[in-house]
């Protein structure tokens, strides 16, 4: 169970520097969550983002009626 864990935490870290790499932790003022999307799957994929992996969210947030 112990290596199950540390396997883990070295795939995220993978991911982590990824996104890392292609500037999704810039800071910009203004988030989507199309953005926010896009890093964490990004995350989550870890390794194979260096095979050519490149996730993308797309959503649209439903704007309240006037």
């Amino acid at each position: 169970m112990r290596v199950v864990a540390v396997v883990l935490v070295i795939w995220l870290a993978i991911g982590a520097f990824a996104a890392y790499q292609r500037g999704y932790f810039s800071g910009s003022e203004e988030t989507s969550c199309a953005e926010v999307g896009t890093v964490l799957l990004t995350i989550v994929v870890g390794p194979l983002n260096y095979v050519g992996v490149n996730p993308k969210i797309d959503c649209t947030i439903p704007q309240p009626s006037q």
